[in-house]
């Protein structure tokens, strides 16, 4: 009976390619106060070290709960627009805000529970408006409000990404299944499983979705999301050769 070939787990000080950098923020919830002061720390560190390809990569979660999610979603727009170096993972609150934007009930109701009336407001929508809305009204205001190049720019967002030792996903990944078997739902809102798993994976896992005071680093994963809609403090993960360090506002 064939059995599937697993790719060895890597060593905790993993690698990315040589002439490759990679900065990789958390979940940013609406803050874009705190990303733009976040990128011009990424882009001061560029300046001071050597020439290197840089990486730039969010890790979902750009909007909700903060009051400025429109305002996040145009940065990441402008910065994929600019550069063939930067990626945009899709969280959660993503998936949620496409699926009611896309006439689901349950979707929208969820979208409202989970901060996603801030998302609302910051497309221009009034709180008077919102209050007087049933859900069929919301999906029809919310369709009206976001422009068409914000959910354009979403649907380019990815589920998973790879650089040499590294794997680059919102939420986590399910223990014990390859990388390319892993469910898409899993990749955007797992938690204990993945949490409370020792390892090895595949490869080490940088991740968002899960918030801690500080970065959560373990032998086999590394959690970013340091709350940044509540604390003030976003954070990136810097990556270069077997280095690696932080950044954050």
């Amino acid at each position: 009976m064939f059995r599937l070939r697993r790719r060895p787990p890597v060593c905790p000080n993993g690698r990315i390619p040589d002439g490759q950098r990679v900065y990789a923020i958390g979940d940013v919830h609406g803050r874009v106060d705190l990303l733009n002061v976040l990128l011009a720390k990424i882009q001061a560190d560029v300046e001071k070290l050597p020439a290197a390809r840089i990486q730039l990569i969010l890790l979902g979660d750009l909007i909700d709960r903060g009051p400025d999610s429109a305002a996040v979603v145009e940065r990441a727009r402008q910065l994929a627009e600019a550069s063939d170096g930067v990626s945009v993972l899709l969280g959660n609150h993503e998936e949620v805000f496409l699926l009611a934007l896309g006439g689901e009930i349950p979707a929208m109701r969820l979208f409202a529970r989970i901060g996603g009336l801030a998302t609302l407001v910051s497309y221009g929508l009034s709180e008077d408006q919102i209050a007087a809305a049933d859900y069929n009204d919301l999906i029809r205001l919310a369709i009206d409000a976001v422009p068409r190049e914000h959910l354009e720019f979403m649907g380019t967002f990815k589920d998973l990404i790879t650089i040499g030792d590294y794997a680059f996903v919102h939420a986590g990944v399910r223990p014990d299944i390859p990388l390319d078997r892993q469910r898409t739902e899993d990749l955007r809102w797992i938690r204990k499983d993945f949490l409370d798993s020792p390892g090895p994976f595949d490869r080490i896992i940088v991740h968002g979705h899960t918030i801690s005071e500080n970065v959560e680093e373990r032998p086999f994963r590394i959690g970013v999301d340091t709350g940044a809609y509540v604390t003030g403090k976003l954070t990136a993960l810097a990556l270069e050769g077997d280095r690696r360090w932080y950044l954050s506002t």
